[in-house]
């Protein structure tokens, strides 16, 4: 097995998260330039193993103006397919070449308005299109549990620099899993939050169905906890229930519904069947009714999902220079590109049909709320892949049924905009960790974190620093 790749040693950032380091400054024990010379040491220690970052801006950091955020002085880093005044914005993709951002994206202001220090900008897949972070012609970016292994996409740029103990925290996004699939390869927490809960990018706001969700990747709920407060306070849309502050599990009994089988028809493999049957016995032990739930949606919702992803696909083929410039170059795509373009050609006519059914999924998702509180599964069918089963380099047709296959979960609270939650439960045989994932009904993140804080209590989230087996 492959030695681990981590960063932590004693130095000012230690093993805090983002919370505790933010206290630290507040209080003058260390100041914000100490935290980012710490946290670039720390990139440039495992950069060349991860290949995470896309870009850096460690000889003049972007400190935050004003002292008042939640997290002033936490170095960070943004996905590279938001605009961030000065940055180019690659979206992953050799195929054009991108001129810096004249002005932050409204997202990305609501995210430095934490006060966090942006050290730079992660890799993803091209467009964002894979639940791997891997290229046709570049270097993969790679596990830190183990660099053998997928860290997961198309945040995966963001969640190897958090396990790795770089920085506390890091942005990344969400069209179909894409928080909350590396979060589960990397042992991370992710939300991926109800839709219009948080200022849109530009890129979200173009989309037939709005799939695209914000957030960050985070080592502790309270992290998470405390940047959704944080976020809301900077921006709360009014026509969703507040979340506040979540500061710890409810005191009340929840309706939880495990769903063991996907929404393409797959079940899960041995393993991850039993991380998500460990957690459903936790959640049991602490007083919740916990029952076995049946997939509540056809195989056909699935298809109608990779259609529309394909479409996404094609679109950005077809549109690339009016979005990316005139130096786009369709034929400089990768073939995962190519090939989901292909699909979506051979299928148009059913697109329209498509759509239609994926708008009104949300009707049957809130039926199910209607009698449960929460669904407990897995964030993926399998444990990690290693690197190259899911990379663009294989044959279009076996890759496009293979990250279908794999992704069999998370996409239904895109669709619907629905919120949900991944979490570590554990390692794998393989030592790798293993996720699960908490859905409620729509605007209900304050339910999630309260039960990711009961989950983290009564199974402590593995740590890349220490020799665990699940």
């Amino acid at each position: 097995m492959a030695d681990r790749v981590h960063a932590f040693t004693d130095d000012v950032l230690a093993e805090h998260d983002a919370v505790a380091l933010a206290a630290l400054v507040r209080s003058g024990a260390v100041s914000p330039e100490e935290v980012a010379r710490a946290a670039i040491v720390r990139a440039e220690r495992v950069e060349p193993v991860l290949h995470a970052v896309e870009l850096d801006c460690y000889e003049r950091p972007r400190f935050a103006g004003e002292r008042s955020g939640v997290w002033f002085g936490v170095p960070t880093f943004m996905k590279d397919n938001a605009d961030v005044a000065g940055m180019p914005t690659r979206h992953g993709s050799l195929a054009f070449r991108p001129r810096p951002a004249a002005r932050d994206d409204a997202y990305t202001r609501q995210f430095l308005s934490t006060g966090v220090t942006l050290l730079g900008k992660t890799r993803l897949p091209e467009f964002g299109l894979n639940p791997t972070t891997e290229f046709q012609n570049a270097e993969p970016t790679v596990n830190p549990w183990n660099p053998e292994y997928s860290v997961g996409g198309s945040s995966g740029g963001g969640a190897a620099l958090v396990a790795a103990g770089v920085v506390p925290v890091a942005h990344g996004n969400d069209g179909g899993g894409s928080l909350r699939i590396p979060a589960a390869c990397a042992g991370l927490v992710a939300l991926k939050p109800s839709r219009f809960r948080h200022l849109d990018n530009s890129q979200a706001r173009q989309l037939p169905i709005r799939l695209i969700s914000e957030g960050v990747l985070t080592r502790t709920v309270r992290d998470t906890a405390t940047y959704t407060a944080a976020a809301e306070s900077y921006w709360r849309n009014p026509k969703l229930a507040p979340i506040g502050m979540v500061e710890g599990p409810a005191d009340r009994q929840l309706r939880i519904g495990v769903l063991l089988g996907s929404g393409t028809g797959d079940e899960p493999d041995a393993e991850t069947r039993a991380a998500v049957e460990r957690a459903a016995r936790l959640l049991d032990k602490a007083g919740h009714h916990v029952e076995e739930l049946g997939v509540p949606f056809a195989r056909r919702l699935a298809d109608d999902f990779l259609l529309y992803w394909a479409l996404l696909a094609h679109m950005a083929a077809l549109t690339g220079k009016v979005l990316y410039g005139r130096t786009f170059d369709r034929a400089a795509l990768d073939d995962l590109t190519k090939g989901l373009g292909r699909y979506h050609r051979e299928r148009f006519v059913g697109s329209a049909g498509a759509l239609y059914r994926l708008r009104r999924a949300r009707q049957i998702y809130d039926r199910v709320f209607a009698d449960y509180d929460l669904v407990l599964s897995p964030v993926t069918t399998h444990t990690v892949p290693p690197i190259g089963y899911l990379s663009p380099t294989v044959p279009a047709d076996q890759l496009i049924d293979r990250l279908f296959r794999y992704a069999g979960y998370t996409p239904i609270n895109n669709v619907t905009g629905s919120p949900a939650i991944a979490l570590p439960m554990g390692l794998g045989s393989n030592g790798l960790p293993i996720g699960v994932m908490c859905s409620a009904a729509y605007g209900d993140e304050r339910t999630l974190l309260e039960i990711g804080y009961l989950l983290e209590a009564e199974n402590p989230f593995p740590r890349i620093t220490a020799d665990l087996r699940s």
